[in-house]
């Protein structure tokens, strides 16, 4: 491989690891606040010890999601001294920020863990929000620097190649942070909610287990589907607005991504199949007549501009019409089976059959998929960009050699490191199984949820 692709190889699978964790960082604190409201409302001690239970797992998810971030912040400077160049300049901002959120989290993480039970309902509510907050807004202001490459504003380059004008709030404010943010909280919430379904399911799979168990592993589903079926839906709604932003700001992605080669009035949508470079065109695909001008501008008449609208040279790799398809259909089935299996209890008033519970299995994993499809695609259909059109990657890039063995370096250490947290899972909640706890809350009733936990 040559340096550039070397270097978005590293780069690539180091934001592919840390993703994992970072998006669990954000998901599962909003499901701790969720049962810790829960909690407070209904009295009900199984609540507490799924948000105690669940900030231990938190825990070790924070304990990886750090330094892999950290790499990937000294991996940008290292990679992208050109990117580099230009981001300490306009946009810098939001990094510096977002230290400050990571504060916010760890400091409100401790009081929740070491001293909720020194602190009234109200109080142990807003400590473990300003956790979800803090974690929360790590991720917007991040993702404000990657909505900013796909819409950079707030400076220009002069005839001598310099940065001048520098608006920092134009920057910050470019026009896709707010769709933007949107989708990846809204995805990053769907997967820890998905994430606490999957355990949940496999453990009401195991035979054996006390009903007292068995209810209480109920409970995190319930939860986890009712919240994650909503966050589901809301990123679905959030794609249409994505469409609407990338017809407006990015066509030639959203050309690529369709593989619409003409520019079209009542442009279909094409659903699955390959885009084909020789007779350009969607091979296999199924087209739904008018849709892809709807979704672009609320209107079957709206004009889609096409990919020979633009050079050859500026085109995105057509492989993202796949990736775009992958993350519609995991979206699509996320949402049929969180409505389907919350009909089948509510509605029809039925238990959850067995075939159920091993469907939910992969509720997370999909979602997780979906998360790591919607990055490739964002990023990749960006290209030959890396800040759309001011610098192209291979201007952005370290020109190097021997990276190869860097990149052999680090996939080994995630690999690794991936290994380590799930055996630090598995030992962790494997000495301390929830019967266990569930026994010792019902000993020291009308103790907090800390109390116990100290015990």
């Amino acid at each position: 491989m040559d340096s550039v692709t070397t270097a978005r190889a590293l780069f690539g699978s180091s934001m592919a690891f840390h993703i994992i964790f970072a998006t669990l960082g954000v998901g599962i604190p909003a499901m701790i606040v969720i049962a810790e409201v829960l909690y407070q409302w209904k009295k009900d001690r199984d609540y507490a010890l799924l948000a105690r239970r669940w900030t231990k797992g938190f825990a070790i998810v924070l304990g990886v999601a750090i330094p892999s971030g950290t790499t990937v912040g000294v991996m940008i400077s290292l990679l992208w001294p050109g990117y580099m160049e230009i981001v300490q300049q306009v946009i810098a901002l939001p990094f510096q920020v977002e230290i400050f959120a990571f504060f916010l989290e760890s400091l409100f993480m401790a009081i929740y863990v070491y001293a909720a039970d020194r602190l009234t309902p109200f109080l142990r509510i807003v400590s473990v929000t300003l956790v979800a907050f803090g974690a929360s807004a790590s991720a917007v202001l991040i993702t404000d620097a990657h909505a900013w490459m796909n819409t950079p504003r707030g400076f220009r380059i002069d005839e001598a190649g310099n940065v001048v004008d520098v608006d920092m709030w134009a920057a910050i404010f470019n026009p896709s942070i707010f769709i933007t943010a949107q989708h990846v909280l809204a995805s990053a919430y769907m997967t820890g909610a998905f994430a606490i379904v999957s355990v949940a399911a496999y453990k009401l799979l195991r035979r054996g287990k006390s009903d007292q168990e068995y209810a209480y592993h109920r409970k995190a589903l319930t939860i986890g589907l009712l919240f994650g079926g909503v966050m589901s839906l809301t990123t679905a709604v959030n794609g249409h607005g994505t469409a609407q932003y990338l017809h407006e700001y990015l066509p030639e992605k959203l050309a690529a991504a369709e593989g619409l080669f003409e520019t079209t009035a009542r442009a279909p949508l094409a659903i699955g199949g390959y885009v084909d470079p020789v007779t350009e065109r969607v091979v296999h695909g199924i087209e739904i007549p008018w849709a892809l001008s709807f979704l672009a501008g609320n209107s079957f008449d709206t004009v889609v501009r096409g990919l020979h609208d633009f050079p050859r040279e500026n085109w995105p790799p057509l492989y993202i019409h796949t990736l775009f398809n992958l993350m519609v259909f995991i979206g699509g089935a996320l949402i049929a089976m969180a409505l389907g299996v919350l009909f089948w209890k509510y509605v029809l008033k039925r238990p959850y059959p067995r075939w159920q519970l091993a469907v939910l299995l992969a509720a997370f994993p999909l979602s997780m998929l979906g998360i790591e499809t919607g990055w490739v695609f964002s990023c990749s259909g960006r290209q030959p960009w890396v800040i759309y059109g001011v610098m192209r990657t291979e201007e952005a890039a370290l020109h190097a050699e021997s990276m190869g063995f860097l990149l052999f370096l680090f996939l080994s250490i995630y690999v690794v490191l991936l290994a380590a947290t799930i055996a630090v899972m598995h030992i962790y909640f494997r000495r301390h199984p929830v019967q266990r706890e569930l026994d010792a809350d019902g000993r020291s009733a009308g103790g907090t949820a800390a109390e116990s936990g100290a015990r």
